[in-house]
């Protein structure tokens, strides 16, 4: 989430209740990418409450994929649904998926976009537009009209944080991964508050990343334009030789003005594709993390129990079957640890 204060109690009303009524032991990673408005005070004070919510705040605005990643790095269930904050993507399909995913053995669920009458024409054609292209490079296992709604199981969470890309796609990552998957439809509503943090250039940088990480393609794209300046180069050359034996050099002058700018451009266009995946090799062979987290509530949980041996010994005793006790208001004591290690006994 990324300044979404106004849409988050309603997606507490909303989550809250379906998590609720699975029946098992469950936390829910808030990752707070940088915002600037109240979603982390809010985010606090919803905790108040809602012992099984753990926040985990970045120190700056680290982008989309980024947030995603700082989630599964750090979620410890048997299961992981990744969700944003908007509520375009409905939680009361996570219910769904995980039934869906305990059936059939799968590893994972796609949420399937069936119906986008909510996005704008000019969305619904750049987003179809997407999709063709990345089917169209990375193969027909990228579902059409997924998005980041997805449930996930631990082996696949274990694979994807072993993968080593820096800007990474999921979109494209986990169907690549080729574990058994299956899909759930949904109706993509608008938004109910607040306003959209994905912007044109945003989408525009999520599709080159697409592209240039996931294929070679637009390198061999630049092959065959630099093939296709040499037959035009060698169609003027002849035009050339012509012209000159016939004595028509002045009107040549055209032709050669034009063949000169489309070479540039190939030049050019050659030269900027070259210069994208090089780009990429630099920012791989920097190694830089992709996001530094400013502070994990469930870390705070966890020195907390170290520093007090009688609530260290209440952790280590704890029945799984029975819920985490709800931190009190004002106080420091978070049940995030205790409902950590349940859920990596579940696992």
């Amino acid at each position: 989430m990324y300044n979404e204060e106004e849409v988050l109690p309603a997606l507490v009303s909303r989550l809250r209740p379906v998590l609720a009524g699975l029946g098992v032991p469950y936390e829910v990673v808030a990752v707070d990418d940088g915002s600037t408005d109240r979603t982390a005070a809010l985010l606090d004070a919803f905790r108040l409450g809602w012992p099984e919510l753990r926040v985990i705040g970045l120190r700056r605005n680290s982008g989309h994929q980024a947030a995603l990643t700082a989630g599964l790095d750090r979620a410890v269930g048997a299961y992981v649904v990744s969700i944003d904050a908007d509520l375009q993507d409905p939680p009361e399909k996570i219910p769904d998926m995980l039934t869906l995913a305990r059936a059939e053995h799968l590893d994972i669920v796609y949420g399937i976009r069936a119906d986008r009458a909510s996005d704008t024409g000019f969305k619904r054609w750049t987003a179809g537009l997407y999709y063709r292209l990345v089917r169209r490079l990375a193969g027909p296992s990228v579902p059409a009209q997924a998005g980041d709604f997805r449930l996930l199981s631990r082996a696949a969470v274990d694979a994807l944080k072993a993968l080593p890309d820096q800007q990474r796609v999921y979109r494209l990552l986990v169907p690549w991964l080729g574990f058994p998957s299956g899909e759930v439809t949904y109706e993509r509503a608008p938004r109910p508050a607040g306003q959209s943090k994905y912007p044109l250039g945003r989408m525009i940088r999520l599709a080159v990343d697409s592209v240039t990480g996931f294929s070679a393609a637009p390198l061999r794209i630049a092959t065959w334009l630099g093939g296709f300046a040499f037959l035009v180069c060698l169609a003027l050359m002849i035009y050339t030789l012509s012209a000159h034996a016939f004595q028509h050099t002045v009107p040549g002058w055209t032709s050669l003005f034009i063949g000169v700018l489309f070479i540039g451009a190939v030049q050019l266009v050659c030269v900027g594709l070259l210069g994208e995946y090089v780009g990429r090799i630099y920012t791989a062979v920097q190694n830089r993390p992709t996001y530094f987290v400013g502070h994990d509530t469930a870390a705070r949980a966890h020195s907390a129990a170290s520093a007090s041996p009688v609530t260290a010994a209440a952790a280590a005793t704890v029945d799984p079957g029975v819920p985490a006790p709800a931190a009190a208001p004002g106080g420091d004591a978070d049940s995030s640890a205790p409902l950590a290690q349940r859920l990596r006994q579940r696992s």
